[in-house]
């Protein structure tokens, strides 16, 4: 199979073409603040530390899968969710970062 030659200009398939939002942050509007919930709360129920919780709401942090499954369970809203929105910003800062040339492309054979 021949490489297609593509622009950097323009996502690939599957990469958004706006900044996502991180699913830390996400997380924060969708579950702690309408319940009311702090961070040293939210951290509690879930069996996170504070500083984990606080970094991931602040974009610091990845949600891993051990998060999400804790937000699933704690929440309602199912891993795949929390799991795909962390796939959408990885995917969009690979994409960036192989704009700007920080990143060489590579073409296996």
């Amino acid at each position: 199979m021949k490489p297609v030659a593509a622009s950097w200009s323009i996502p690939p398939r599957g990469v958004p073409v706006r900044t996502p939002m991180h699913p830390g942050r996400l997380l924060a509007r969708t579950c702690l603040a309408p319940l009311g919930l702090s961070q040293s709360e939210a951290a509690r129920v879930l069996g996170l530390s504070r500083r984990r919780l606080h970094e991931l709401v602040h974009g610091q942090r990845a949600m891993s899968p051990d998060t999400a499954i804790r937000c699933a369970r704690q929440f309602g809203i199912d891993a795949g969710f929390w799991l795909a929105h962390q796939a959408a910003w990885d995917s969009f800062h690979a994409w960036k970062r192989l704009c700007s040339g920080s990143v060489t492309p590579s073409v296996s054979h």
